[in-house]
């Protein structure tokens, strides 16, 4: 327990259950062992005292025995403080147009930090490396991967790593020499003791771009696609190329000598590790996929397999030394379309609202914790070394994107506009990786100055970066996210993806659109067969859209019913009145005949083309044409014969042939557009009016002059009386 000097001094009841949680937390950010020795009494004679090595003398009706529940019990309350935070945010209407969330989070720790370091005397609690990387940042890299847009992604994937892993390197290698640089510059012995390997592995870890910062300052300005998943996929690739570098320059800081054979071999476990997440990754996401076939009769248990897959393949990466960030991610992006196709729609639900709800918290958590582990008793400040990591960080940044940029749009179809690379370079904010990684740095004379500078870094990026680049989004005016996806606007997308993969067959180029047919038809022809059950295989992928996009559609008006507090109430259909459903009959019947009367319009009247008629007619270059025996193609409609209810729409093509005995052979083709669309060639069948009764084929001796006027006689009686549309409702089926 608290001694009672402690106790006494608090007069409210609120501040005192805030404190609990910092006032047992130990110093390195360990929650100690529930042991009755770390909470005895400072005072002898207290009645109120819990022994727990004494039996008591008479019996107590009420004991408080708070080692009992000392671990929980500050758990649950870091997480309802942490909650309380961010709802107070959602609830302000002007904090939100003014910081970003990150930053209030960061005050508020920075002011129970404070109010830790009054109370007790000695620094707060740090965040320990081990609760950051095991417990806090997996929900997180689980929730982002697993709502990852696949189709964005994909495409810009070669950027993405290009930004994320040569950049990344750039980076590093430009802020650890140029830091070298300075300690060799800068007069005095202040500097003296930081080493290369020092410099080349502080600058890896101040690379790293925070994912929970890009995302929750990203995610408030609606950008376009294509930035969003460039800053965001970058930062999260990044930060898998930045703990890689950090492990290698640590591995070099402890060896006596180093030799260029140790760099090559470094190298080589740059590639392996990157690659050996991968492949873990997608070995558990398909074994997660195939588990989850077997639930059909057990939905309820169906979203926990896919929570101890992926963690357990986050915690199998890190017990092989291999990137956990590349894991994770790769497990979440292998089995989502499989595990959605074999779970319910519940089970569905409860993924989403889980995934969303652990990351969040822990999002939370991770902010708070930032501004509690800044108050701290001791900071060494060295104001050159200070100012120079934050201007080489935005230098070093923005050379490395506008150089890699300036390569990758020499190959991109879709350019990355300069303001998209402003809002990038800019938008490397810096967050909780860095901050654990420097406390995991072995203890030398300066870890105190690396200490203070990461965390101005941090505050700078968080702060000023953070609260800056929305107006400049709105300066800039950069592209906003466009609609959201349609089944209208897939089908286009993929008849342009099909067009293209055939180009690329056509002209022997292996490109992205190639690869991705490849794919397709593996996935389809193997991978769906042994992953997802028969009964949810839907025959076509615009089917397992619909259903996609119909199901985000009822979420989003549940949401929404929820939000504005309506309930649902099963709506009667109300009967029609007579009056309505006349009115409905005319709208039909006119709309139809305007419908029938364009459509013959466009079909008979107003197009021709040369590709239509049929090749016999078509004059023999050889055959000398007179003047006599030239006729036009096509006669003119007059104004009167548009204006018709029934439109009469008529061709004469007369050519000239010889036959073998030199006869000139003279042949009419007449079409005519009647309401019943009957249409009389010499080369077509034969049909009869059912007005007059008579073929409308004349005989060989008629003119074409005898035809025409058949065929205008026919039109006129069909367009004496037209045709009574009639519609009957299913409410007056069910009076009749």
């Amino acid at each position: 327990m608290w001694s009672t000097k402690v106790l006494r001094g608090l007069r409210h009841p609120s501040v005192l259950l805030l404190l609990i949680p910092f006032l047992a937390v130990g110093p390195a950010g360990t929650l100690p062992s529930p042991s009755p020795s770390n909470f005895s009494s400072s005072e002898e004679g207290d009645s109120n005292v819990h022994a727990s090595d004494k039996h008591p003398e008479t019996f107590q009706v009420f004991t408080v025995d708070y080692s009992h529940v000392q671990v929980p019990f500050e758990i649950a309350l870091w997480i309802m403080l942490a909650s309380l935070a961010k709802l107070a945010f959602h609830w302000s209407s002007r904090l939100p147009a003014i910081m970003p969330e990150s930053c209030l989070l960061i005050m508020v720790g920075l002011l129970v930090g404070g109010a830790i370091y009054g109370v007790r005397n000695t620094p707060p609690p740090t965040l320990s490396a081990d609760v950051f990387f095991l417990f806090l940042l997996p929900p997180i890299i689980l929730d982002a991967g697993y709502f990852l847009p696949g189709r964005v992604f994909f495409e810009n994937l070669g950027t993405i790593m290009l930004y994320a892993m040569p950049g990344t390197l750039w980076n590093t290698l430009g802020i650890g020499f140029s830091l070298y640089g300075l300690c060799l510059v800068v007069p005095g012995e202040a500097l003296k003791e930081l080493s290369l390997f020092h410099c080349l592995q502080f600058g890896s870890l101040i690379s790293a771009v925070d994912p929970v910062a890009v995302l929750s300052v990203f995610e408030e300005m609606h950008v376009n696609e294509q930035l969003h998943i460039l800053v965001f996929g970058e930062s999260l690739l990044n930060d898998a190329t930045a703990l890689v570098l950090y492990r290698l320059f640590e591995s070099f800081l402890r060896m006596p000598t180093l030799t260029g054979f140790d760099v090559l071999l470094g190298a080589f476990e740059v590639l392996a590790v990157g690659t050996g997440g991968v492949l873990v990754g997608i070995f558990f996401g398909l074994v997660a996929a195939l588990v989850t076939r077997f639930t059909a009769r057990a939905q309820v248990i169906a979203p926990l397999f896919v929570f101890l897959f992926s963690y357990l393949c986050y915690l199998t990466s890190e017990m092989l030394h291999i990137s956990g960030f590349f894991a994770i991610m790769t497990c979440a992006v292998s089995m989502k379309q499989y595990v959605e196709a074999n779970i319910s729609e519940k089970s569905h639900t409860t993924i989403k609202y889980f995934l969303k709800m652990w990351s969040s918290v822990s999002e939370t958590l991770i902010f708070i914790f930032l501004g509690v582990s800044t108050i701290q008793d001791e900071h060494m400040w060295n104001w050159p070394f200070v100012t120079c990591t934050l201007l080489l960080c935005l230098l070093w940044r923005a050379m490395g994107v506008l150089i890699l940029t300036a390569c990758i749009n020499r190959v991109r179809h879709n350019h990355v506009t300069f303001r998209d690379q402003f809002i990038i370079a800019y938008g490397g904010l810096r967050g909780a990786i860095c901050f654990s990684l420097v406390f995991l740095m072995d203890d030398f004379p300066l870890k105190k100055l690396l200490i203070t500078t990461t965390i101005t870094e941090v505050l700078f990026t968080v702060f000023v970066q953070g609260m800056t680049i929305k107006p400049l989004v709105e300066l800039l005016e950069v592209s906003k996210k466009s609609e959201e996806c349609s089944l209208g606007l897939e089908i286009h997308c993929r008849v342009l993806d099909h067009l293209i993969a055939g180009i690329e067959e056509v002209v022997g180029y292996s490109g992205q659109h190639h690869w991705k047919e490849k794919f397709d038809h593996f996935n389809t022809k193997y991978l769906r067969k042994i992953l997802v059950r028969p009964d949810k295989r839907p025959k076509s992928s615009l089917v397992r859209l619909y259903q996609k996009l119909e199901r985000r559609d009822q979420r989003r008006e549940e949401e929404r019913k929820d939000e504005e507090g309506v309930a649902e109430s099963p709506q009667t259909p109300r009967v029609l009145l007579p009056e309505e459903m006349n009115s409905i009959r005319k709208i039909l019947a006119n709309n139809l005949h305007n419908f029938n009367r364009r459509c013959s319009t466009l079909e008979y009247g107003a197009t021709y083309s040369r590709h239509r008629l049929n090749p016999e007619f078509l004059m023999d270059r050889n055959t000398t044409v007179t003047p006599a025996s030239h006729h036009p193609l096509y006669r003119p409609v007059s104004l009167a014969d548009h204006m018709r209810p029934t439109l009469s729409t008529q061709w004469e093509h007369e050519y000239e042939d010889r036959d073998s005995n030199g006869r000139r052979l003279s042949q009419s083709l007449t079409a005519c557009n009647t309401t019943d669309g009957a249409l009389s060639s010499p080369n077509g069948p034969a049909e009869l009016h059912p007005d007059t009764g008579t073929d409308d084929s004349a005989a060989p001796g008629s003119s074409s002059q005898d035809q025409e006027q058949n065929c205008r006689r026919s039109t006129s009686t069909t367009s004496r009386g037209p045709k009574k549309l009639s519609f009957v409702f299913e409410n007056e089926k069910n009076r009749k």
